[in-house]
């Protein structure tokens, strides 16, 4: 029987060899899956031989749990979940060292990550957990209080996945949750798509982004469904980054989000150029805003699409911005700086920035059951335009104060007005089903 068994195994190693690569499960590297051991220098192991050897896919077998401190990934392999099997981030947080945000040490850490990486999958039923509680401190009605830092300049809550400048990416069908802090991050990546994949953060953490495209290009979303404490999807240009250049091509449909901030966002950090973009198909509940084009630096957002969407939004928690706008574009100049030689979001040495042009966004079927109407507004006229909407239903039910949220922004970050379906402080061009509005 023995001998039968190794025979089996054999023709299994030849089929997977035959297929494209071999399989790695983690375990014959020393991991014990048990949850409470650290595993991370045997699965640092198997992906070293994996990608030593050429590639293949690295196995994470059914019914572990495998803690784990920081991950480099490395190009041509699968890392693949069977189902029931978890991918746990180490709670301690000693052991995360490496910033998100290069010499910006005060936005979190990196878990997970790969730099300049080519032909990545993250596949499989299992899940990718980064025990976001763990780095909490107590849970208030709203929200987690954020820990006390001994270093306010030093935040250790890890984001979950972060691909620096990565070529053909593909992320399907696997469970990501519980995240820290952001969650999928693509800094500079070309070609990605990640679709049916369930991405579920507690909805009381703060900071808790699903996922956000930083200066990516041609990257695909689609099917997915999104729970998350901040923006769901976000698009930005930051400017620690500013070498990969703009963020353009992107597509995302037949997604379903659940926000406590704004579930589809553009901005804030935005220093380059975000371009030719697609929302179609998507639904949106809960939360604080809607759908966002929050420009605040000197970058421009320009061909947007919003269509078929169908959004709810009623007002969460004055934690996060937003005074339940379902609608909301803006183009304002960040909050000066308090800091003597400015912060990371203006250009190095200064304390005050300025802001770019968005236009040319569309709105077509969209509807809404908001408590506030939707906002458009720049710092001048020219700021905000050519904005259209045909066939949007936006329908006031339990309505909050009478005051929309501009915030960060210079000067005052609110605006006190009778709520309506439609506010525009400030812009040029502003259509309504072929009707132009002033």
């Amino acid at each position: 029987m023995k001998r039968v068994l190794t025979i089996l195994a054999s023709l299994c190693a030849l089929v997977s060899c035959t297929n494209g690569g071999s399989i790695y499960n983690v375990m014959d590297f020393g991991a014990k899956g048990d949850g409470v051991t650290d595993d991370a220098a045997a699965i640092q192991k198997a992906i070293d031989k994996c990608h030593g050897n050429g590639g293949g896919q690295l196995l994470f077998p059914a019914g572990k749990t495998f803690l784990s401190g920081p991950l480099e990934l490395k190009s041509n392999i699968d890392y693949h979940f069977q189902p029931n099997s978890a991918l746990l981030a180490n709670p301690d947080e000693s052991i995360y060292n490496m910033s998100a945000f290069f010499d910006n040490r005060g936005e979190g850490m990196l878990w997970i990550y790969a730099n300049d990486a080519q032909n990545i999958s993250i596949s499989g039923t299992g899940a990718i957990d980064g025990n976001g509680v763990a780095f909490m401190g107590p849970e208030l009605e709203d929200s987690y209080v954020l820990k006390d830092l001994a270093d306010p300049s030093f935040d250790p809550r890890p984001h979950v996945i972060t691909l620096f400048g990565c070529n053909k990416v593909n992320i399907t069908d696997v469970t990501i949750r519980n995240g820290a802090y952001w969650t999928v991050h693509l800094v500079g990546c070309y070609d990605v798509a990640i679709s049916n994949i369930s991405l579920l953060n507690k909805l009381k953490i703060r900071n808790g982004d699903g996922i956000d495209v930083d200066h990516s290009r041609k990257v695909r979303i689609s099917n997915c469904f999104i729970e998350s404490g901040d923006d769901c999807i976000c698009l930005k240009n930051r400017r620690e980054y500013e070498k990969y250049g703009v963020c353009e091509d992107i597509v995302v449909s037949n997604c379903v989000m659940t926000s406590r901030s704004c579930a589809i966002k553009i901005g804030s950090e935005n220093m380059d150029s975000i371009a030719d973009v697609l929302f179609n198909n998507c639904i949106i509940r809960a939360g604080n805003r809607g759908i966002g084009i929050q420009n605040r630096d000197e970058g421009t957002v320009r061909n947007v699409v919003f269509s078929n969407v169908c959004v709810a939004r009623l007002l969460f928690s004055d934690v996060w911005w937003g005074k339940a706008e379902p609608i909301y574009v803006t183009s304002y100049p960040r909050a000066t700086s308090n800091h003597k030689d400015g912060n990371w979001r203006f250009p190095k040495g200064a304390t005050e920035g300025s802001c770019g042009e968005v236009c040319d966004i569309r709105f077509i079927n969209v509807f809404c059951d908001a408590a506030n109407g939707a906002f458009i507004g720049g710092d001048t006229p020219d700021k905000v335009h050519d904005i259209y909407f045909n066939n949007v239903d936006i329908r006031l039910k339990e309505k909050t104060a009478d005051v929309y949220d501009k915030r960060p922004c210079k000067g005052e970050g609110f605006v006190f007005t009778k709520s309506q379906p439609l506010y525009v402080e400030s812009a040029t061009n502003v259509f309504v089903d072929g009707k132009k509005i002033r």
